[in-house]
């Protein structure tokens, strides 16, 4: 774990200061935001250890980085309407203003330009590189357990799940949204001539993205027919848990009631108490 609060060096190869050391600097787990850097990572895990991420689609994440990195400030767009649709019109243009360079490090990082591929290891500076993109991203491929996709959460976490032969109690999630930070053009729809030119601009962001997609649903597929019926079935119980735990959550006496959720074919029969809710979904701890 990180010695403060926040990402572990993030964007910033990790140093020996930054996190809590291990006698023996053997490690089980790491559940960060964290640049991929395999090198070091074989260094302080096994060799079999499994590897797992989440993507979204790049535009959506584009919306995102623009809002929480306060973007529009940095490309000079901050007092337009909609920044989303003026960046767009032209990405090229704003390159030397989106790019920021760490000379401590040598390292580059643009948040509007293959910024996901950046987290997966990949240098900003090389962002023209497409065919030595696409065989790093195969190198991801067969490093990652799995890559999730946001966009279909609850498919990936029933895959995660059976991957990693984990109980359903492990994985389930709050339905309702947690951290939702509504901002201006959240919503906003990409013309196609806006859509054109971002796939130009971070064209490998959605070569990752489409690889890891593509990949999750032959993963997906290869699971047989009664994946759905889980699929279906962890839908039930997420929702039911979720609205148990926001009840239970707003009872401020602190009585402790507890919910049943019986076993079938996926799970063995596991209790719901305020416990679980605040540390198993509610935080994710």
């Amino acid at each position: 774990m990180p010695v403060g609060q926040g990402a572990l060096s993030w964007p910033f190869p990790p140093e020996e200061n930054e996190y809590v050391h291990m006698p023996d600097e053997e490690y089980d787990a790491l559940f960060h935001h964290f640049v991929y850097n395999k090198t070091w990572l074989l260094s302080k895990f096994p060799p079999e250890t499994k590897y797992i991420t989440i993507l979204r689609h790049p535009f959506s994440h584009l919306k995102s980085q623009i809002n929480y990195f306060h973007l529009p400030k940095v490309l000079g767009i901050q007092h337009t309407k909609n920044p989303i649709k003026k960046f767009l019109k032209n990405p090229w243009q704003y390159r030397n203003r989106s790019e920021t360079f760490f000379p401590h490090v040598n390292i580059t990082w643009d948040g509007t330009r293959n910024p996901m591929t950046f987290d997966m290891g990949w240098p900003a500076e090389r962002a023209d590189e497409e065919e030595e993109a696409r065989k790093y991203i195969s190198k991801l491929d067969a490093d990652f357990t799995l890559v999730m996709i946001l966009d279909h959460l609850d498919e990936s976490v029933v895959l995660l799940r059976r991957l990693m032969c984990w109980e359903l109690q492990d994985v389930l999630l709050y339905s309702k949204s947690k951290n939702s930070r509504p901002y201006q053009y959240k919503f906003y729809v990409a013309t196609p001539e806006e859509q054109e030119n971002h796939r130009g601009w971070s064209a490998v962001d959605y070569m990752l993205y489409n690889t890891f997609n593509n990949s999750l649903w032959r993963k997906i597929n290869a699971q047989g027919p009664d994946f759905y019926d889980e699929l279906k079935y962890f839908r039930r119980i997420k929702n039911d848990v979720s609205d148990f735990c926001m009840e239970t959550m707003k009872d401020h006496n602190g009585v402790n009631r507890s919910k049943v959720v019986t076993a079938s074919k996926w799970n063995p029969e596991f209790e719901v108490d305020r416990d679980y809710c605040w540390h198993g979904i509610l935080t994710g701890g």
